[in-house]
C-alpha cells in the first residue's frame, strides 16, 4: 500500500498553484498569492510548507529575490497532482451510517489533490475521511484520508471499504472470507473483529494509499 509521506494536501495544492500561476502569469506567485489561491488563512503556514517543499527538493527559493520561487526540474513530474473526490467519512472503529445512501458513500463536493505517482494510472479512485482508531496498527488514524480504488471483490487480508447491507453502515477493515461468513478484522489489538454473513457484505473499494492528517 502506498503512503503519501512526502506531500500533504496543502503542499500538493501549493505545488499545483505555483505551476498554474507560472503558466498563466509568466512569473512566480508571492506568498500572499499562494495563501489566497490555496485558501490558507495564514502566510506563516504558507512559509512553513514552502520550507518543507524546499527541503524535499520540490522547489528552489531565492530569499533575496522578490517572488523567488522556482519548481525543481528533477521533481516536476513527481509533483504533478490529480484532484480526487472525497466521498464522505468511513468508520475505522464501530461502523457508522452513511447519510442518504443505500449502498455507497455520498459525494459531498470536497476534493483533495494527490500526487499522480500514487495513482499509477488507476481508474475509479476516490477518497474517504477516516473516523475512528481501529486501523492504527496499519498506520491509519482518525482524520486521515484513505485513497480507494473501486472494486466489488477483494483478496483475503486486503483493506477494504465494506457496506453492511442489514445495518445500513460502512466500515474500513481487513477482509477475510470464512465459508458462509466474513471476518472484518481491525488493525488494533484492543478491538474485536466483526463477523457477519457473506451476503450481508458489499465491498466498495480497496485502500491504495493514505494521506496523513496534519492539523
Amino acid at each position: 500500500m502506498l503512503v503519501a509521506r512526502e506531500l500533504s494536501t496543502k503542499q500538493a495544492c501549493i505545488i499545483r498553484f505555483i505551476r498554474a500561476f507560472l503558466s498563466e502569469q509568466g512569473y512566480p506567485p508571492s506568498i500572499r498569492d499562494i495563501a489566497r489561491g490555496c485558501c490558507i488563512s495564514s502566510t506563516s503556514v504558507v512559509v512553513y510548507n514552502l520550507n518543507k517543499l524546499e527541503e524535499r527538493g520540490y522547489i528552489r527559493r531565492h530569499g533575496d529575490v522578490s517572488r523567488g520561487i522556482a519548481l525543481s526540474s528533477a521533481r516536476r513530474d513527481k509533483s504533478r497532482t490529480v484532484s480526487v473526490p472525497i466521498r464522505g467519512e468511513i468508520a475505522a472503529g464501530a461502523p457508522i451510517s452513511v447519510p442518504d445512501s443505500e449502498n455507497s458513500a455520498v459525494f459531498i463536493g470536497e476534493r483533495t489533490d494527490v500526487s499522480a505517482d500514487m495513482l499509477r494510472g488507476r481508474e475509479g479512485v476516490y477518497a474517504l475521511r477516516v473516523k475512528g482508531d481501529s486501523m492504527t496498527d496499519a498506520l491509519i488514524k482518525d482524520g486521515d484520508i484513505v485513497l480507494m480504488q473501486y472494486t466489488n471483490v477483494a483478496e483475503a487480508g486486503e483493506m477494504v471499504a465494506v457496506w453492511l447491507r442489514k445495518e445500513g453502515e460502512v466500515t474500513l477493515k481487513r477482509f477475510f472470507p470464512e465459508e458462509k461468513t466474513v471476518r472484518l478484522e481491525p488493525a488494533n489489538r484492543q478491538m474485536r473483529p466483526i463477523y457477519t454473513a457473506a451476503d450481508n457484505v458489499e465491498i466498495q473499494g480497496r485502500v491504495i494509499g493514505v494521506i496523513r492528517y496534519t492539523p
